[in-house]
């Protein structure tokens, strides 16, 4: 075999190598590979949740709730943080609130206790003592939708008494 006759073999070679290489990259590019979370930067952390407007000028302490489509007893509960208004029916329970509405005098939240219910709540100030308050979702797996007057009576101290 000649010099020649080897230099056309090996063209020869090295184009077939070529059109395998080219036709590899094109299947490459038809089918990318999905996403990894590595191909992105990191979420930055969420921002701190706001204070709804409804809430500035009301105080912590004990609050009468009266169910107003079923009259009754009230019920008197402590409320250290004014955040529990807006999930009456998942008191103490640590929520998270996603505020929806903020205006003076009106709010309205989501909120989500995570495996524990998630609800709405839409909460009207008509004095700095008296607030209505309407909610609804679930809570232990149960649906719920209240709708409340809740009267501030005093300092968390008298209902230990």
């Amino acid at each position: 075999m000649g010099v020649e006759e080897k230099m056309v073999r090996l063209c020869k070679a090295a184009a077939w190598a070529a059109l395998a290489l080219l036709g590899a990259g094109g299947m490459a590019s038809a089918q990318p590979r999905p996403p990894r979370s590595s191909d992105f930067p990191p979420s930055p952390p969420p921002p701190p949740e706001a204070a709804p407007d409804v809430l500035a000028g009301l105080e912590p302490g004990l609050w009468e709730f009266k169910d107003v489509d079923h009259p009754g007893k009230p019920e008197r509960r402590c409320i250290p943080s004014l955040r529990e208004l807006f999930q009456p029916a998942q008191p103490g329970l640590a929520c998270r609130h996603f505020l929806a509405e903020n205006r003076p005098g009106h709010a309205a939240v989501a909120y989500d206790c995570a495996a524990r219910g998630q609800g709405r709540t839409t909460l009207r100030v008509e004095t700095r003592r008296l607030l209505r308050i309407e909610s609804h979702g679930v809570a232990e797996g149960r649906p719920f939708a209240v709708r409340l007057e809740a009267r501030r009576v005093g300092a968390c101290l008298a209902a230990r008494r």
